[in-house]
């Protein structure tokens, strides 16, 4: 399987509960094993985003940082759905 998202959803603006449930709404519409990147800003939707997707059954493959951000500065997560 390839890495490359089929889906990429911004969520830098958002803050929780909204980061997740963007996130679970666009999850929700696409076909399983197809791949989603949200980027996110945050400590709080970085815990919370990757840990809830996680507990619906989805896989995280990865959370990577932005060049040039801090620890809670945005990040990449990359989801594959069930």
């Amino acid at each position: 399987m390839t890495d490359k998202p089929n889906y990429s959803l911004d969520i830098t603006g958002e803050v929780c509960p909204m980061t997740f449930v963007k996130t679970k709404l666009l999850v929700e519409r696409m076909a399983s094993g197809e791949m989603l990147e949200v980027r996110l800003k945050g400590a709080e939707p970085l815990g919370n985003v990757p840990k809830s997707i996680a507990e619906l059954g989805h896989e995280i493959i990865s959370t990577t940082r932005e060049p040039g951000e801090g620890p809670e500065g945005i990040h990449r997560l990359l989801i594959r759905k069930k």
